[in-house]
């Protein structure tokens, strides 16, 4: 597996953006703004990140995802891995990245690659999003916040 910049001339991969981000209008916002990163199984794109800068010397990765027939093989954590080294390359002194309150295991994952829980931005989910979102038997409604400094 090869993680890697996506060209300016490619299609950013919308399908598997809107694995972790169901909002159309939300994902193009933030891909038009930022840097999207794509892990690749030979030809085929099975991962995708973005990384989006907020404020001087902080980024945010706003979207982790991998194809569902790849879950469970540690590319997750690749990309999160792999986002992290990229922000530390562009010089950056804090990545942030925010999940719902419902997403049990990427709050695991990012805990696990070094995050710390720093705010909760309560109904977020409610004031953003047209359509409830459940995950886990839980209605997403508060994004959890997690930052890691350099």
């Amino acid at each position: 597996m090869e993680i890697r910049s996506l060209d300016q001339n490619e299609d950013h991969p919308m399908e598997l953006l809107l694995l972790a981000d169901p909002s159309k209008e939300i994902v193009e916002d933030y891909v038009d703004r930022g840097e999207c990163f794509v892990a690749e199984d030979g030809k085929q794109i099975i991962g995708v990140y973005v990384l989006l800068p907020t404020r001087p010397e902080t980024v945010e990765l706003v979207n982790v995802a991998v194809s569902e027939k790849f879950h469970g093989k540690g590319i997750g954590k690749k990309l999160v891995e792999d986002a992290v080294e990229e922000a530390k390359r562009k010089g950056y002194k804090t990545i942030e990245v925010g999940t719902g309150n419902s997403s049990i295991g990427q709050l695991v994952l990012y805990q696990k690659c070094g995050f710390r829980i720093s705010g909760i931005d309560i109904d977020f989910f409610v004031r953003h999003y047209s359509k409830e979102i459940f995950e886990n038997g839980i209605q997403c409604r508060d994004m959890i916040r997690l930052s890691q400094d350099f």
